[in-house]
């Protein structure tokens, strides 16, 4: 393994900016993914709400061969390619590359009502995103997910697929996989907003007290995340609090703690690492590799 390159700490934690290494930027000789954008004009687990979807498949990938996948949340904000994250670039370079298996994303942006003007009403996104239930993932899995796959084939082992999201998205990401681990096995939550899950964060007590679930889980945090030094609604504590859960149950699980506040940015540039150990193989070195 090579050594990782000297880096002082910065004094100031609030305005780390990371910098995003070469399997977040168009690499020459890497062809472009194809990119189909799908709208859900209606839906019957989140009546009234509508919403755009993209999935992003790898150039030349045969539609009828089984594709990995991964599941977005925030859509759009994950895959603009000139975002924090590009996970469009990103799935293009590792699968180019063999770091990944053929694999397919699917951008999916939060719900939206159609015709309310308040811009806080018209969203959907924490009532999707937030919640301890089984809606969301119900919803990806009888509303989104057939929408792809009348197009292109999906692997049906939960192994091979993952869901990811950020703030809200990340414990959105996280219950879904909970809550469904036959269909999504693999989870990348960046920043997790379970300080505001209604009724509160459920995690760190229910995790021990569970048998454990099939789930492989890469988690973000950052020092400096909302409420960071303060006792009630704490982004930093609450995620710590989850880490520490699945580490005493035992769970195949990673946390990267970095500086900055709550910004999609360190997330985005740990992304090409954190899709390689999602979907690494079982290794010698054991679950807590």
């Amino acid at each position: 393994m090579e050594p990782v390159a000297y880096r002082p700490l910065p004094v100031d934690q609030s305005d780390v900016v990371y910098a995003h290494g070469p399997d977040s930027q168009r690499q020459e000789g890497v062809p472009v993914g194809e990119t189909v954008e799908v709208v859900l004009p209606g839906s019957t687990v989140y009546p009234g709400t509508s919403r755009r979807v993209w999935v992003h498949a790898p150039a030349g990938h045969d539609a009828a061969t089984p594709a990995h996948l991964v599941v977005f949340q925030d859509g759009w904000w994950y895959l603009d390619p000139d975002g924090e994250v590009r996970a469009g670039i990103v799935l293009d370079n590792l699968v180019a590359s063999g770091a990944l298996p053929p694999t397919i994303g699917v951008f999916v942006d939060p719900g939206v009502f159609a015709g309310v003007e308040d811009p806080d009403a018209r969203k959907n996104r924490n009532a999707e995103y937030d919640a301890f239930d089984d809606r969301y993932a119900t919803f990806l899995l009888t509303e989104v997910l057939p929408l792809v796959e009348a197009r292109w084939a999906l692997s049906a082992d939960p192994a091979h697929r993952a869901i990811c999201g950020g703030s809200s998205g990340g414990n959105g990401a996280f219950t879904a996989a909970w809550l469904r681990p036959d269909a999504f096995g693999r989870v990348i939550a960046f920043l997790s907003s379970f300080a505001q899950m209604p009724g509160g964060n459920p995690y760190p007590q229910l995790i021990p007290s569970t048998p454990a679930k099939p789930l492989r889980i890469f988690l973000q945090a950052g020092h400096r995340d909302l409420y960071w030094d303060q006792p009630d609604w704490n982004w930093l504590a609450n995620n710590l609090r989850v880490a520490a859960a699945l580490a005493e149950a035992g769970y195949d699980f990673r946390l990267v703690l970095g500086d900055g506040g709550h910004s999609p940015n360190h997330g985005g540039v740990l992304l090409p690492d954190a899709l390689r150990w999602t979907f690494r193989a079982t290794d010698a070195q054991g679950s807590g590799a």
